[in-house]
């Protein structure tokens, strides 16, 4: 088969030789898009069935300990660009958002990507939730209305967006994932650089398999709380 085409490809002018292997390219692309995007729809439904019992007893354990609805939407950024909202349980007290600038400039990590350690206002429930990853699994409403991946690079704020150089923003070329490969390789402990690092090696090599690998991975990730607060 490699004869062959270098057989037609000395007989074609080199632009059509190079707008086939683009054409190859593209379709490749929609292939390998086409197969992710039945294994998360697929995945997403079957999750939600098996733990739908959890995600019950989570909504009411939100409702019983605080004042406030069981749901937190937020504003991310997706593939190219696009805004949506990213669906959580609620881990905050009702106020939380009050203070959600001033958080957002506090913490003891650097890089654009930060998060408030010790977070005064996060309830009980939420503590739990936040360290299980718990309060991602509504996400999954999100997977299945095409917004997100399972696995894909983390969702990113509107205010990080706004600060990212040329290189940070080829994150945007990829649905953000649930779970993805910097969340199996230190998650929250890892620096911003590292994150974007991973991220986007992981848009470069992603396949259905390493779809599958990020997945198993998730799961001792998630138990062992590694990086999680």
């Amino acid at each position: 088969m490699q004869a062959i085409k270098q057989q037609i490809n000395t007989f074609l002018p080199s632009f059509l030789v190079v707008l086939f292997a683009q054409l190859q390219r593209f379709n490749d692309w929609l292939v390998r898009d086409a197969y992710k995007r039945v294994y998360d729809v697929t995945l997403s439904a079957l999750l939600i069935l098996a733990l739908s019992p959890l995600l019950l007893m989570t909504g009411l354990a939100i409702l019983l300990e605080s004042r406030g609805g069981v749901f937190f939407h937020q504003q991310r950024v997706g593939k190219d660009g696009q805004i949506f909202k990213m669906i959580k349980f609620r881990s905050m007290s009702t106020d939380a958002k009050l203070h959600a600038e001033v958080a957002a400039m506090e913490s003891d990590r650097d890089g654009v990507c930060r998060k408030f350690v010790n977070d005064p206002r996060v309830t009980k429930v939420g503590n739990i939730i936040r360290k299980l990853s718990i309060d991602e699994l509504p996400q999954l409403i999100n997977v299945l209305r095409g917004e997100m991946s399972l696995i894909g690079p983390r969702p990113a704020l509107i205010s990080e967006v706004e600060q990212y150089t040329d290189y940070d923003r080829q994150r945007l070329n990829a649905l953000p994932g649930i779970s993805g490969l910097w969340q199996v390789s230190g998650r929250a402990d890892l620096s911003f650089e590292q994150q974007i690092d991973l991220d986007l090696r992981y848009i470069r090599e992603r396949t259905l398999f390493t779809d599958i690998v990020i997945t198993v991975k998730t799961i001792p990730a998630v138990l062992l709380g590694a990086g999680a607060y």
